[in-house]
C-alpha cells in the first residue's frame, strides 16, 4: 500500500521582504515524517491557489500548524488593533475552511497552536489576542532575556514549562493514561469563549484552554495549544499526539 499523504498548511512569508511564499517550518514536516509514517506535502495557506475539495481528494489528513501571525478579530466578530499585528487572511480563509471540511468529511485533523484557534474559530470560538492580559493568566509567550530579546537557546524556548489538567475520561486522558501532562508554552493569542462543539479536553493551572476536540466529528479532530511538532521524536507526551494521529490517518486512508 502506498504511504497515507498528510496535507500541511504553509504560511505567507516575504522572502528578501519583496518576493510573496509560501513556508512551513521544517520540524513540521519531521514530525509528520518521523512518527506518523505518511508523506508531508505542503499546501497552500492562499485560497487562490488551494481548491479544499481537491485537497482533501488528494490527502489522508491535515496538519494546521503554528503560525506567527494571529487569527484576523474579524473572523469572531472584534475589532483589529495594530497592536496585535501581523495578521495572515489568506491563511485564515483556508484553515478555517478546511476545518469544517475535514469534520464533515471525516478527515483526520490535527491543530497545533495556531491551529488550535483556527479549529475554535471555525466552530464559533472567539480568541483573545493576549491571554496573559487577562485576570489570574501567566505569561504563555516564549522565554526571553532581560533585554527582551528571544531567548537563543531552543532547549529553553521549547522546554516544558507548564502542566496540563486533561479531563478524566476525555480522549487525552485516554491516550496519555493519565490525567496530567507537562508541556511547553510559545502562544499569546488563546481562547476566550467556547461553542458547543468545541470540547474543552485540558487546561494549564492558570485555565488556559490547551488542548480541545470538535465534538461529533466522525474522524480524529484534536488541537492542542503547545508545540507538540518540536520533539515527538524523542518526547513521549508529543510523540504520543502524532502516533494517535497517524493511525487515523491509516485508517482512513484503508477505508477510503
Amino acid at each position: 500500500m502506498k504511504r497515507p499523504v498528510i496535507g500541511v498548511i504553509g504560511n505567507t512569508y516575504l522572502a528578501e521582504n519583496r518576493f510573496p511564499s509560501q513556508r512551513v517550518g521544517e520540524k513540521n514536516l519531521k514530525a509528520v515524517a518521523d512518527v506518523t509514517g505518511a508523506l508531508p506535502l505542503m499546501f497552500a495557506g492562499c485560497p487562490d491557489l488551494t481548491d479544499i475539495g481537491a485537497l482533501l481528494d488528494a490527502v489522508d489528513g491535515i496538519l494546521l500548524t503554528g503560525g506567527r501571525a494571529n487569527v484576523h478579530p474579524a473572523r469572531f466578530g472584534v475589532e483589529p488593533n495594530v497592536k496585535h499585528e501581523p495578521y495572515d487572511e489568506r491563511r485564515d480563509a483556508v484553515a478555517l475552511a478546511v476545518a469544517e471540511a475535514c469534520v464533515a468529511r471525516g478527515v483526520p485533523l490535527f491543530g497545533i497552536c495556531r491551529g488550535l484557534q483556527e479549529m475554535s474559530v471555525a466552530f464559533g470560538c472567539s480568541l483573545h489576542p493576549e491571554i496573559r492580559e487577562l485576570p489570574g493568566r501567566v505569561n504563555h509567550r516564549m522565554p526571553r532575556l532581560e533585554n527582551g530579546e528571544i531567548h537563543p537557546d531552543h532547549a529553553v524556548i521549547f522546554g516544558d514549562r507548564h502542566d496540563v489538567h486533561l479531563t478524566p475520561g476525555g480522549t487525552f486522558a485516554r491516550l496519555y493514561g493519565k490525567d496530567t501532562i507537562r508541556v511547553n508554552s510559545l502562544h499569546g493569542q488563546g481562547i476566550l469563549n467556547l461553542d458547543c462543539r468545541v470540547v474543552v479536553e485540558g487546561v494549564a493551572d492558570d485555565g488556559t484552554i490547551e488542548a480541545i476536540r470538535i465534538a461529533d466529528a466522525s474522524g480524529f479532530a484534536l488541537g492542542v495549544q503547545w508545540h507538540a511538532e518540536y520533539d515527538p521524536q524523542t518526547n513521549p507526551i508529543n510523540r504520543t499526539l502524532f502516533e494517535a494521529f497517524g493511525e487515523a490517518v491509516a485508517a482512513h486512508k484503508r477505508a477510503a
